[in-house]
């Protein structure tokens, strides 16, 4: 049995990480840094609407439609995260009918009758999509009574040789799985192989005491792993808890221009305000050219292709045109995993997703509508976003873009979005920190989650988990939990009197 203390303490410095972020710095000037899709008179117009807000006596225009002409008017039941962008063609809803089938479709292991859906695993964390991403919403941490495959725990060591460091430094890799277990401790196995192990999460009770008097208590975890058959993990591996974010938006976010995203960060904090967001740089694994990285906790995956290659290949073990290996996460340590029968069928293609299911359900996931607000003008809500901006929550959580006008996907060009977020890397400090580099993320370093759609996820999803490991139980121990560059805006918080921060709250959950 392995225990680990609370994830703070895991943290490890990979040798040269300095270096690393220098290069990381110098490598932004390929991007662009101004918006070359639009016109000078766009520009002004752009340059207007996104200004922050300085009047709260009344909602800014088209606030109520957070995801522009795509935004989703349907009702918010538990299927408000499910529907299509409200402007996509009437002939593209079949693709996206057809996406949903798939991120809905259950795979099955090899070899089977149905051998257009066999090839899960040999080692797996989920047989679907919508396993994780329940109602294509916010997964929680295991309770101990419902399956644990809405949270998966990463794996990952520092580099161990020059060369190692080189691929980093070159952004060559994010980092190096563990050697037996590989990139993820996967807890579900095909018929006649082990499982590599098991999770089991125990809090610890703190109490946080308001200066109004106000107790609130937030809850540590504490995670032990056990039942490992394959032997310990490696004594530099650290493990860091994920729970699966939301899928509305993503297709606006890909649309955002670089050149937004790089006008907010401040790496070096040269306007003192102690923020110092700076943009993740991942490797196109297409191209071979360096992105910026906008989806993923620790902002992994620079588009939605990606990411949702990368989940088939870790999370469910099905190869694709982009992670063709069909054994997945299993590592050459695990070698009865490596004899294990595969999905792929030749007269199907090399690999058991081919290209027309990858596309399809990438098409799926960049055409999840954000929901409509209500609302927007209510005393309660104006007075909340009022607070939001005064306590400093908009520094990070930045309110508002307009997307590309040259944007892949039409439904998502020149649309002004709400996501509030800066999709940069900001350093949550120590009681949030998973010990865990991913390429230029630190160990205590998380990109900033969009909160658009936040509100909903008691509806969508039954329950009001948050963070990156669900360990707060409401948007207030979710704020209590923000420290490192994000404390001046948490301690505002804590300060304000009662009702300002139950307004605050109630903005949050209008989102």
């Amino acid at each position: 049995m392995f225990k680990y203390p609370p994830v703070f303490l895991l943290a490890l410095i990979l040798i040269g990480s300095a270096a690393i972020a220098a290069n990381a710095d110098r490598a932004t000037d390929g991007f662009e840094k101004r918006r070359t899709d639009l016109s000078p008179q766009d520009i002004k117009r752009v340059t207007a609407v996104t200004a922050p807000a300085t009047d709260f006596s009344r909602s800014e225009v088209y606030e109520g439609m957070p995801g522009g002409a795509s935004t989703s008017r349907a009702a918010a039941d538990d299927d408000a995260f499910s529907h299509p962008s409200a402007n996509i063609p009437f002939e593209e809803r079949q693709d996206f009918n057809l996406g949903k089938a798939l991120f809905k479709k259950l795979w099955v292991s090899a070899p089977s009758s149905t051998q257009a859906s066999d090839g899960l695993g040999p080692l797996f964390n989920a047989r679907s999509c919508m396993s994780c991403h329940v109602n294509d919403g916010r997964g929680r941490p295991a309770d101990g009574v419902e399956p644990q495959n809405s949270m998966l725990m990463r794996l990952a060591r520092p580099p161990e040789s020059s060369e190692e460091q080189r691929k980093l430094a070159a952004h060559e890799v994010l980092n190096f799985p563990d050697t037996v277990y590989g990139h993820q401790l996967q807890e579900l196995a095909v018929p006649g192989l082990a499982t590599e192990g098991k999770v089991s999460i125990h809090y610890v009770e703190k109490a946080v005491m308001l200066p109004d008097g106000e107790s609130v208590s937030l809850r540590q975890p504490i995670y032990t792993l056990h039942g490992m058959a394959y032997g310990p993990l490696g004594p530099t591996t650290t493990i860091s808890p994920r729970i699966a974010p939301p899928m509305i938006g993503l297709g606006l976010i890909e649309a955002i221009s670089d050149a937004d995203l790089l006008a907010h960060a401040d790496p070096d904090d040269q306007n003192g305000d102690g923020i110092r967001g700076k943009v993740a740089l991942v490797r196109d694994h297409r191209t071979g050219k360096l992105a910026i990285g906008r989806f993923g906790w620790k902002a992994q995956n620079a588009d939605i292709r990606d990411q949702s290659a990368d989940a088939f290949s870790a999370d469910i073990g099905i190869s694709t045109p982009d992670r063709p290996d069909p054994y997945g996460d299993c590592t050459v340590a695990e070698s009865r995993c490596l004899t294990m029968p595969t999905g792929v069928q030749k007269r199907l293609g090399d690999v058991e997703a081919p290209d027309p299911v990858l596309k399809l359900v990438t098409f799926y996931s960049a055409n999840l509508a954000v929901p409509a607000r209500s609302g927007t003008n209510r005393p309660d809500i104006l007075a909340g976003k009022k607070t939001f901006y005064e306590s400093g929550c908009a520094a990070c959580h930045v309110p508002k873009y307009v997307t590309r006008r040259d944007a892949a996907n039409p439904a998502s060009a020149f649309q002004l979005i709400w996501p509030y977020s800066d999709f940069l890397l900001h350093d949550m400090g120590s009681a949030l920190a998973d010990g865990q580099e991913v390429g230029v993320a630190s160990g205590s370093e998380w990109r900033t989650p969009p909160l658009w759609g936040i509100g909903l996820t008691q509806t969508v999803n039954g329950h009001r988990f948050f963070l990156h490991d669900g360990r707060a139980r409401n948007l207030t121990e979710a704020i209590l939990w923000h420290g490192g560059e994000a404390e001046k805006a948490r301690s505002a918080f804590a300060a304000l009197p009662k009702d300002q921060r139950q307004a605050l709250i109630t903005f949050l959950e209008s989102l």
